[in-house]
């Protein structure tokens, strides 16, 4: 299982996500938005369409880290990134 993690080096939640899928041997593409205006412009793009994030948009939060599944599928939930 490959999973992308869009997040931040600088993020104690996105630390944690990564630390757990490592340990559940998934495979991580990191986009580490502290470091790269390239992957930070794709996820402003990608946060502003999603209907997961109109409750994190409304009160001013980022809403990483934030999981692309290999299917697509993009969540904000840890669990349900690792299937549980």
């Amino acid at each position: 299982m490959k999973i992308t993690v869009v997040g931040s080096h600088l993020c104690p939640d996105t630390l944690y996500a990564l630390n757990e899928l490592k340990r559940e041997n998934v495979e991580i593409d990191f986009k580490n938005l502290s470091s790269s205006l390239p992957d930070l412009k794709e996820y402003l793009a990608l946060r502003s369409g999603l209907d997961i994030y109109s409750e994190i948009r409304e009160m001013g939060g980022i809403g990483i880290p934030c999981f692309v599944l290999e299917d697509g599928t993009k969540t904000l939930d840890l669990d349900k990134a690792l299937g549980r």
